[in-house]
């Protein structure tokens, strides 16, 4: 019986398979350790763009954020500054204390820089103020309206908004936000709360902002070229 062991061409096939199946546990029990030892890999915190749209912090994947940048000038700086654009900042504050609908017009032009802009705000913007005057006595509707534009210029140039502000000067909003989609709908509602209060200088502030950052539509309109084609020339006969 022993030599018939020795011999017996199936236990050699038996033993030759034993060590495969020990290196196939071997290669299993690899790869469970290297994923396992593979770091997981953390989403990058939302952000958001200018236009308001939640991606990563910066345009390309891996590429950080540009840091806010402040508002040209501040919400009580209703006269402007003495630069360039003095005199387009006096126009603001005239337009912003007698009539707010026409700047508020504007600025959405600017912001816009579509055709019929300025009448599809401008138009809604003056029937919300006569509503508002004629039944509460002050301008209580057209800032329900209009603090999305500042939302929008806000979020076109990444400006810091005032509950940031706030957070940076005091620490005092910093508490219960914890994402940046938190931060945002605070700084909506902090845009729509000095619409509320500070109307007029808002809407100031705005005009400021986009006069120095956008050119008008009108200015950017190519000079186009007529052809008028020569008159019709006739060739005399000569007399003999």
């Amino acid at each position: 019986m022993a030599n018939s062991e020795e011999f017996n061409p199936l236990l050699e096939k038996q033993q030759q398979s034993k060590p495969e199946v020990n290196n196939t546990d071997e290669k299993k029990s690899n790869s469970a350790k290297s994923i396992d030892e593979e770091p997981v890999k953390k989403s990058p915190p939302i952000g958001w763009t200018a236009d308001g749209l939640p991606l990563s912090h910066g345009s390309v994947v891996g590429e950080p954020m540009v840091g806010r940048t402040h508002w040209d000038s501040s919400l009580c700086a209703c006269l402007g500054r003495n630069d360039e654009f003095c005199s387009s900042d006096l126009e603001v504050c005239l337009l912003g204390s007698v009539a707010p609908c026409v700047l508020y017009g504007s600025n959405a032009e600017r912001l816009g820089a579509a055709p019929g802009t300025f009448a599809n705000h401008c138009l809604p913007y003056t029937g919300l103020y006569l509503i508002g005057n004629s039944f509460f006595g002050s301008n209580l509707l057209a800032p329900w309206f209009s603090y999305a534009t500042r939302t929008a210029i806000r979020r076109r140039f990444n400006l810091e908004g005032s509950c940031e502000a706030f957070t940076r000067s005091c620490g005092c909003c910093g508490s219960f936000i914890e994402d940046e989609v938190q931060r945002e709908h605070c700084e909506a509602a902090c845009d729509f709360a000095t619409h509320v209060f500070c109307h007029a200088c808002a809407l100031c502030q705005e005009g400021r902002e986009v006069r120095r950052r956008l050119p008008h539509p009108g200015f950017n309109a190519q000079p186009i070229m007529v052809m008028i084609p020569p008159g019709e020339q006739t060739m005399g006969r000569r007399m003999a």
